[in-house]
């Protein structure tokens, strides 16, 4: 499986429009060479830089094996982030240069999980089932 996008390169700075300084809107993602048997994707964004945890930006889940996830939009169910909402929460650290892994994995089953779910919640119903996973690194800092 492979995750990237047309709006950054890997390992370069997310434009600003994908932020909480701009349009604070999802960027669009292209996921190629999913795994026979891929029955539903999974997607995480998180910032393992943040200074007290890994701070979550975007859970989403019960997205259908599909080749892109569209710019500002809901692909699946979403999970709660760390801002205490559910929906994209885009890069916005309070000082320095941070990396935000996208996450991608495909899933040997379908999900009708409620909405809401935390990261460690997803992760932990996903286990067993993941088929593959590919993950895209953005960085930004203001």
């Amino acid at each position: 499986m492979k995750l990237q996008t047309p709006a950054f390169e890997p390992n370069q700075p997310v434009p600003a429009k994908y932020t909480a300084d701009g349009e604070d809107v999802n960027p669009p993602l292209v996921i190629d060479d999913l795994p026979d048997g891929t029955k539903s994707l999974v997607l995480i964004v998180d910032d393992p830089d943040a200074p007290s945890k890994t701070w979550v930006h975007w859970v989403v889940y019960g997205i259908a094996p599909v080749a892109e996830i569209k710019e500002d939009s809901v692909p699946g169910k979403q999970g709660s982030n760390d801002f205490g909402r559910q929906r994209y929460g885009g890069p916005a650290p309070p000082s320095g240069t941070h990396r935000y892994f996208f996450k991608v994995y495909a899933l040997d089953q379908e999900v009708d999980w409620e909405e809401g779910l935390s990261k460690q919640e997803v992760e932990q119903r996903m286990k067993g089932h993941v088929l593959d996973h590919a993950e895209l690194v953005g960085t930004y800092s203001r």
